[in-house]
């Protein structure tokens, strides 16, 4: 009767087991982030076998094998087989005996990960675990009590066996790791006491184990098996937080991703349909390198940018007009063909001074803008292009007065930016009165610092800027900032 008790606990225990792990499963799919497919464990190894029992052991051998997989993160199935050889002798005075058993089992365990609790790490180095399992042997005992005479052939017996052992496993590769283990099986029935051959509690003097448990100490090679690119390695060897580690791992990708401007020419990569346009380019809002006249010819490249060819025209590689139409004996762009080119752009863009009575005072063009280094006043040589033009353009209409206003971005203090974007405004005039001869009186410079940001972020090389636009009847000139006459750009 005590040996069906024991029976019946063992076997609830095993199914309390399996229970277990299927409902742990079950709610790793409920939660949004189902199991991933993983492959299955195949392992041998080999090492030494004892029985303790009646007789004192001696060193003995046993090979052995198991394939294993896992029902989620925590628990999995194992199925084992091994081959031993155990002896033992007693010698004592008045009393021998000797035997030698062979040894074939199978076993089915579950498995539990004790390391699997910890989620500190995304694959785990080492993996501890015991197990507990049901299944059976088959032995035969060769015994002599007498080591003058030859062992006596024993008969092959099977018993039905309780096993439970605990190893720990290193991990080499995601395909292989090596670990080493102990099992111990407990027999049933009344042949468990006589895998050594002996029963001694039969003998009145003498004091015996009930039952004699057969010892399993293993090295073990393992080896994952399956297709890496669909399965994850078994499931004990993974973090069960890791689908919800990479989800935010993205997350914080794509957010990177979204803010980041590889150019630096103030339009993120996001909408950037040029990611890689050259430093300090003008650019247009999609991040497209600009050709205001859209003769082919980009506008830093552009000695002449804002003066579209007419048909029949064509433009060299600085987009300079090969074959003017009606133009003189030495080429470039004539003095009718500049009045013809602001006509146009008046007519285009019917930019009027809605404030005079005729109709026929401008007040406002389509004028390009310069941009500025970090920290720097200087017209880059990248602009005379395009200071030329306005030049040309002031030139061809004599009672047009300009507006030069200088920006910067918002990364240094306010005092020192506003100095800087005067500094800005005033190197522009200079470069316009110095170079092309225009006069003083029809440039009206103004700073506005870190005012009117074009882009929001605020280093941002588009906010470092001249602003061009004709100026009207109430526009006048600013007085220096405090500080601009004795600063030479400190600013941002």
């Amino acid at each position: 009767m005590t040996m069906i008790k024991r029976s019946t606990l063992l076997l609830t225990v095993a199914l309390l087991f399996g229970a277990m792990g299927s409902l742990l499963a079950q709610k790793a799919q409920d939660s949004g982030y189902p199991t991933p497919k993983d492959m299955f464990e195949v392992g041998v190894g080999g090492g030494y076998v004892f029985i303790s029992g009646d007789i004192a052991q001696k060193p003995g051998f046993g090979a052995g094998f198991h394939v294993r997989k896992s029902l989620d993160y925590l628990f999995s199935l194992r199925f084992d087989g091994f081959y031993g050889m155990a002896s033992g002798q007693r010698n004592t005075i008045g009393s021998y005996a000797e035997f030698e058993t062979s040894l074939l089992s199978g076993t089915a365990f579950g498995v539990i990960s004790a390391n699997s609790m910890r989620w500190n790490q995304s694959v785990r180095k080492y993996n501890i675990y015991g197990m507990a399992g049901l299944g059976a042997t088959q032995f035969k005992a060769d015994k002599r009590e007498d080591d003058k005479r030859p062992f006596g052939k024993g008969q092959s017996q099977t018993m039905p066996h309780f096993a439970g052992g605990a190893g720990i496993s290193f991990r080499l590769s995601p395909r292989i790791n090596i670990g080493v283990e102990h099992q111990a099986h407990i027999g049933f029935g009344n042949q468990s006491d006589l895998v050594d051959g002996f029963n001694l509690s039969a003998k009145a003097t003498s004091s015996s184990l009930f039952r004699d448990v057969i010892n399993f100490t293993s090295v073990r090679v393992n080896v994952n098996i399956g297709n890496p690119t669909t399965q994850s390695e078994p499931l004990y060897w993974v973090n069960p937080l890791e689908s919800v580690m990479n989800d935010l791992a993205q997350i914080k990708d794509q957010s990177q991703l979204t803010l980041e401007d590889t150019d630096a020419d103030g339009v993120i990569d996001a909408i950037d349909q040029e990611p890689n346009t050259p430093p300090d380019v003008p650019v247009d809002t999609k991040g497209r390198t600009l050709d205001s006249d859209r003769d082919g010819v980009p506008d830093y490249k552009d000695r002449e940018p804002y003066f579209p060819p007419r048909p029949g025209e064509r433009v060299d590689g600085e987009g300079v007009v090969v074959n003017p139409i009606g133009g003189g004996p030495g080429g470039g762009v004539s003095e009718a063909r500049v009045r013809e080119i602001i006509a146009e752009e008046m007519q285009n863009y019917q930019l009027r001074d809605e404030n005079s009575a005729s109709g026929g005072g401008v007040t406002e063009w389509f004028l390009p803008m310069i941009h500025f280094g970090t920290s720097s006043n200087n017209v880059k040589y990248s602009d005379y292009g395009t200071l030329a033009s306005i030049a040309r353009m002031l030139k061809g209409n004599p009672n047009v007065r300009l507006v030069v206003a200088g920006y910067t971005d918002a990364t240094g203090e306010v005092p020192s930016n506003n100095v800087l974007s005067y500094q800005r405004a005033k190197s522009v005039v200079d470069h316009l009165v110095n170079n092309h001869g225009i006069g003083r009186g029809r440039l009206v410079l103004q700073w506005k610092g870190q005012e009117d940001l074009l882009v929001p972020s605020g280093s941002s090389y588009m906010n470092r800027r001249v602003e061009f636009r004709v100026a009207r009847p109430d526009d006048v000139e600013m007085d220096p900032p405090s500080g601009a006459a004795n600063k030479s750009g400190d600013g941002y």
